[in-house]
């Protein structure tokens, strides 16, 4: 039974909380520009003393501003900073300036005994025995199913270059275990060049056999798809069934696609212009109580600068957001947590065996 790690409230009685100043709120210069000695937030819960009061920034990310708006603290980028918005000043974290980061703030089953000062093995890498991350994430999926969560889904190309990954993760969107999928052009192209021409750049997804002329086929794909006008329109007329982004229109499970210099094409749904797709990134963070992010260097650490260790529900909990990143490669999987996403916990594997791992224990797939 997967149980939350549950948080734990500061103490507000403590005398150098109690006694702390109000923190200094500063009014912005013009529209993208805060104050000089603003604060930069981070991805832990932050308290800020507001007339005598703390609170809680309900949404947050790593290196934005936090300013004073309709009478709670908001935390916007500086391109979302308004002329005059009442900013907080203030480089200290310990209470002093009347902002206090609580980075402590979770109970955990996995706390390390104070005595293993010395030990191996403690690096993530491809000599990591994954086998409880497994379950622990099985265990988690399903909790989030029974429990209203929303897990995010963050996918590389890789993911659907293989025909069982690909059906494996077609089918969790299917069965509820992912409410967003965030990708770019790339995922789109091949998983649906993949339910077209039974191809991902060419190679087929069944065994790996390069196709006659078959550096064309994403490029016929983005062509077909283009003519329909969008991709449901394309799913639609060519009678598509299967594959990843066939399951996100089949059971609405909304996906952002977001574009890149080297991009080709692209599809019609992917956002060309960085920021309207980082808005759009961060309106599906705002709700995500668990992200995965699978073979994804760049997107993935996007989505973790945008997602916070904690998320406030409807009711006022606050509960913990769980975040994976998932890459065959031991630098990749680590560079999330060297970007200061410290509460991000990686598994070193390549996509087939993720997807084989997770579908099996969710009853989804069945080793052959």
């Amino acid at each position: 039974m997967f149980k939350l790690n549950t948080y734990i409230e500061p103490d507000f009685t403590q005398k150098f909380l109690a006694e702390a100043p109000d923190c200094t709120l500063v009014r912005a210069p013009h529209a993208k520009a805060a104050p000089k000695g603003f604060h930069a937030t981070s991805i832990y819960p932050e308290y800020f003393k507001v007339n005598g009061e703390w609170h809680l920034a309900r949404d947050t990310r790593m290196d934005a501003v936090a300013v004073w708006r309709d009478g709670e603290i908001q935390v916007v980028e500086f391109r979302n900073i308004k002329e005059n918005d009442l900013v907080v000043t203030g480089r200290s974290e310990d209470g002093s300036e009347g902002i206090y980061v609580h980075a402590a703030c979770f109970t955990s089953d996995e706390e390390e005994s104070a005595e293993n000062v010395f030990s191996f093995r403690r690096s993530r890498n491809r000599e990591t025995s994954f086998t409880y991350d497994y379950e622990r994430l099985v265990n988690l999926l399903k909790y989030e199913k029974e429990h209203g969560g929303y897990v995010v889904w963050v996918l590389g190309p890789a993911c659907s270059f293989d025909v069982t990954a690909r059906e494996i993760m077609s089918r969790l969107i299917a069965e509820g275990y992912c409410q967003a999928l965030l990708a770019g052009n790339a995922l789109a192209t091949h998983d649906l060049e993949g339910a077209y021409l039974g191809t991902a750049l060419g190679c087929d997804i069944r065994n790996q056999k390069l196709h006659h002329m078959g550096h064309y086929n994403h490029l016929e794909t983005i062509n077909a798809i283009n003519t329909y006008g969008s991709i449901p329109a394309f799913i639609k007329g060519e009678g598509i069934d299967n594959g990843i982004i066939y399951s996100c229109v089949a059971n609405n499970v909304p996906f952002v696609l977001n574009g890149s210099i080297r991009d080709d094409g692209p599809l019609p749904e992917v956002y060309e212009h960085a920021y309207e797709g980082q808005d759009m990134i961060r309106s599906h963070v705002r709700k995500a109580t668990t992200v995965i992010g699978m073979a994804t260097m760049l997107h993935t650490i996007a989505t973790g600068n945008m997602t916070p260790t904690y998320r406030v529900l409807k009711d006022g909990t606050i509960r913990p957001v769980y975040f994976y990143m998932v890459d065959s490669s031991d630098f990749v999987a680590s560079k999330l947590g060297d970007r200061g996403s410290l509460s991000a916990r990686s598994i070193v594997t390549n996509v087939q065996d993720f997807m084989k791992n997770v579908g099996s224990g969710l009853g989804l797939y069945e080793y052959r």
